[in-house]
């Protein structure tokens, strides 16, 4: 991550692929991260995400599948 500040409504697929690495102690990349993103139609005009909505998203995946 390019600095310590996170601003957790406009993240990068990278650097939000890099803080998941960090915390689940396992690789997960961009593309898995973009992946996501880009099925949930959660990349912003400007390539980032909000983490919030991101969040949201995949737990309602895994609560109640894809619904879409």
């Amino acid at each position: 991550m390019a600095n310590d500040k996170l601003n957790i409504t406009a993240i990068s697929p990278s650097d939000l692929a890099t803080l998941f690495s960090r915390s689940l102690r396992r690789p997960v990349t961009e593309q898995q991260v973009r992946d996501i993103a880009e099925t949930g139609n959660l990349l912003s005009e400007t390539d980032s995400i909000n983490l919030i909505e991101y969040t949201a998203y995949v737990a309602g995946e895994v609560n109640f599948g894809n619904t879409r």
